[in-house]
């Protein structure tokens, strides 16, 4: 019998990048190859790039050059690039990292085994040629449903597994559904609730290679969540683009809200969080069961980018500084606690001082609990990269760190606000040097803090405890640790 392959997957960027590798990963273990976590020890190390903006693609070359470097050390023996990045650049990503012995696109998911098989047998598996994956669905968003575009984390076409499938492998969402293996044992994993995005931000590159707005089925989602609670997941995030969309392709716009009170009732799910909102595109009704719905997070990831409403136009957006404001004092009218975050874009073209002053009033009043600010920068294909009015690179850099600056203080602030506040809290991990550690409704994974307990007794990673909020430290929160939650007894 022929040894079995070794495959590690190295995973950057957000978490849809990290469904897509629990998709490759079930994939490749459905066909007989051994999973492993360093690359070190893997005869392929398959590095899941990101390529949203110049930060994180510089990373996703370094983690390539890094792997490269693995092949003189160790027992690698190939290095393949998969992910947005692979997909943005195809042929031209090849020729410029020669070191990677492959790139491979989105096209290529269902076939991945085949294609490290000929990677590693010394063949050439061509780079593909990149294309606007936006021109792949049809236009009209009713008609996508039954399209054989290669959707990543979307089930589309039947899961040819073995009835004898390995323990914590299983098709994902039924018998459409591509396997799925969880490449952690954290209480928390995602859920893919769409992809791609219909919206044209002028300077968003991602609906070019992620292609145009298409939901999952609800069946397959909830049939997923059943499946991860049984390996233990306790909250699951749902993520995609752009989730407010979610649904208007299947015929209901308000989809979501009907979906999120069967999702919270899935036996072992503790919490279910929803991340990617467009502000321009949220509904009374969803807000509704986003602050109502036993087991739903309170918590709103808008995606407000700016406040000045020139800037906004000028990047296609909707909005302005009082309407944002307006949007919060209604989710807080509803849910007082609930956890808003957000990530805003300084410096863009044709920003003024006014401009900067607006979207500071803004993040003054809006009480946020976690912020992003990010310094614009051309990204290739998009609309802004051929605006005028370019800033130059050290007054972007001035206002990133103004703003950045100003952002701190105000996360501290909001911090500080939830002191004295009851939490429930999901516990994450247990340390002996770092004690207990989890993340309360308002906090997402990764992003926006996390909670320090007081004390460790009595917590295991998966419980949920009630907990007093007592101090800050940053963005994070120290508690105290009040009772376990007993999940019968909810």
């Amino acid at each position: 019998m022929p040894e079995r392959r070794t495959v590690a997957l190295v995973t950057l960027g957000c978490a849809r990048n990290e469904v897509d590798s629990e998709e490759l990963a079930g994939r490749l273990e459905a066909d007989g190859w051994q999973l492993v976590e360093d690359a070190e020890a893997a005869d392929v190390a398959v590095v899941n790039t990101c390529g949203f903006v110049e930060a994180a693609k510089k990373d996703s070359v370094d983690a390539l050059l890094e792997a490269n470097d693995l092949k003189a050390q160790g027992r690698t023996q190939a290095v393949v690039a998969v992910g947005c990045m692979a997909e943005r650049y195809g042929k031209e990503l090849a020729e410029a990292l020669p070191e990677a012995d492959g790139v491979l696109g989105f096209d290529d998911y269902a076939d991945i085994s085949d294609r490290l098989q000929t990677i590693l047998g010394g063949g050439i598996h061509a780079s593909h040629t990149p294309r606007d994956r936006r021109k792949l669905l049809p236009i009209s968003p009713a008609e996508r449903q039954d399209s054989a575009v290669a959707l990543p984390g979307h089930a589309q076409e039947p899961a040819a597994a073995p009835a004898d499938l390995p323990d914590g492998l299983a098709p994902a969402s039924g018998p459409r559904a591509p396997l799925r293996r969880r490449l952690g044992t954290s209480p928390v994993a995602s859920v893919k609730l769409a992809s791609g995005c219909d919206r044209r931000c002028s300077f968003c590159a991602i609906p070019s290679f992620r292609g145009s707005f298409i939901s999952r089925r609800p069946s397959d989602v909830l049939q997923e969540t059943r499946w991860l609670a049984g390996q233990g997941v306790k909250e699951i995030m749902l993520v995609s683009e752009n989730n407010t969309s979610y649904g208007k392709d299947l015929g209901d716009i308000r989809l979501l809200e009907t979906l999120l009170p069967e999702l919270a009732e899935v036996d072992g799910i503790e919490r279910v969080r929803v991340s990617y909102l467009q502000p321009a595109e949220m509904r009374p009704g969803l807000i509704d069961v986003l602050t109502s719905t036993p087991k739903v997070a309170p918590y709103f990831d808008l995606s407000f980018q700016h406040s000045a409403p020139g800037v906004l136009r000028a990047m296609r957006r909707f909005g302005d500084t009082d309407r944002f404001l307006g949007l919060l004092e209604q989710i807080r009218a509803k849910a007082p606690e609930a956890g808003v975050r957000s990530n805003f874009i300084v410096g863009f073209p044709g920003e003024s001082e006014a401009d900067v002053a607006e979207l500071e009033r803004f993040l003054t009043g809006a009480r946020l609990d976690a912020i992003g600010v990010f310094g614009y920068s051309d990204e290739d294909g998009t609309e802004a990269a051929g605006y005028e009015g370019k800033l130059p690179e050290e007054e972007v850099a001035e206002r990133l760190a103004r703003v950045s600056r100003l952002a701190e203080e105000l996360v501290s602030q909001r911090a500080d606000e939830r002191v004295g506040e009851t939490v429930e809290v999901l516990v994450e991990s247990v340390d002996e040097e770092e004690g207990a550690v989890g993340r309360a409704a308002h906090q997402a994974p990764e992003t926006d803090g996390q909670i320090l307990f007081t004390s460790g007794a009595d917590l295991t990673p998966g419980r949920m405890v009630v907990a007093k909020v007592v101090g800050t430290g940053g963005v994070d929160l120290v508690a105290e640790p009040l009772h376990l939650i007993e999940e019968a007894g909810r």
